[in-house]
């Protein structure tokens, strides 16, 4: 039986692996130099203001990573996640994955607001949250990587591949690995990225099923049946995802999958999944390794941020107001 739905795992790795599709994370013409002459205190700002945003509330931190990420996985990082709903506009918003989790919307609005006075028209959304989330990651201390910019705002955004594309709480290893692949992202990006879960929370919607079922005689266990009851009612209420130190971007999620106290079905199903061949491995190595988890971690986000919406390329524009398409 196991062996059987292995064989069938590793053939979808090699399927998927083999299958160009439309937005691989691939080599986009951006650079580091992008803004040097048109607005060279871009990162300066978006540190300062990443800063204040933090400092208010470390939380920040965790979810502005979670906006680069929702919005890299659907069509591209174009900065499609944020745009609101219009008459004209579906936007990404109230998808499922979206409509409960993302929040911070208006720390990127304040961003855009001080860059549209220094330097009216010039830095996309889409480059904004890519240096945004680098920004956020290093503040909570972890690792720095230089971002590579020139992207474009996208005109679209897509409602349906929100649905489709974003890997959800308790979806199984297949299902997550299926969906990086599908980016171009690999099995060890996927293991890396994940490691985001080492700041920020989860709704108490997102974990019910893990803690009545299958997290066992964990120690923290209670603590969380008190957070989120079996009964209907709690949905919003929160628990972080790494309490050791929630606030502290480091390699501690790592160990707390080995001990089986991964607080998400999809982050558990890393290490303990019949199917988790390669992924097990991982886990153990950035666990027993931080410093391997940074670097990889790194790479990983530029290859995330390097996803391309080439429609954007040559259709997109620099919005002036990161929720509403220029007219």
């Amino acid at each position: 039986m196991a062996t059987s739905r292995l064989s069938v795992f590793l053939s979808l790795v090699v399927t998927l692996s083999t299958v160009p599709v439309g937005s691989l994370a691939s080599d986009p013409p951006l650079t580091l130099d992008y803004y040097s002459s048109s607005c060279p205190t871009v990162l300066e700002i978006v540190r300062k203001e990443m800063e204040c945003a933090v400092l208010s509330d470390p939380r920040n931190a965790a979810l502005v990573v979670r906006l680069h990420f929702h919005d890299c996985f659907v069509q591209g990082c174009d900065g499609s996640v944020l745009l609101d709903d219009t008459f004209t506009l579906k936007g990404e918003k109230t998808a499922s994955p979206n409509v409960n989790s993302l929040i911070g919307f208006e720390i990127i609005d304040r961003i855009k607001n001080y860059l549209e006075s220094e330097c009216p028209g010039i830095v996309s959304c889409a480059d904004i949250l890519t240096i945004a989330a680098r920004d956020a990651v290093i503040l909570v201390g972890g690792p720095y990587w230089d971002v590579p910019l020139g992207r474009k705002d996208s005109k679209t955004a897509s409602f349906e591949l929100a649905n489709e594309n974003i890997p959800t709480a308790n979806e199984d290893l297949r299902g997550i690995i299926s969906k990086f692949l599908y980016q171009g992202l690999s099995i060890t990006d996927t293991v890396a990225l994940a490691g985001a879960h080492t700041i920020g929370m989860a709704r108490c919607e997102n974990f019910r099923a893990r803690i009545y079922e299958d997290l066992g005689g964990s120690s923290h266990l209670s603590g969380l049946k008190s957070t989120c009851p079996a009964a209907e009612g709690g949905d919003d209420n929160i628990a972080p995802m790494d309490y050791v130190s929630p606030n502290v971007f480091d390699n501690s999620f790592y160990s707390l999958l080995l001990k089986n106290e991964g607080l998400l079905n999809s982050d558990q199903e890393m290490y303990s999944s019949v199917l988790a061949v390669q992924t097990k491995g991982l886990v153990r190595k950035y666990a027993e390794d931080s410093v391997a988890f940074f670097q990889q971690f790194s790479d990983s986000m530029v290859k995330m941020g390097n996803i391309t919406n080439s429609d954007s390329f040559v259709n997109g524009q620099v919005r002036k107001n990161c929720r509403f398409i220029n007219t």
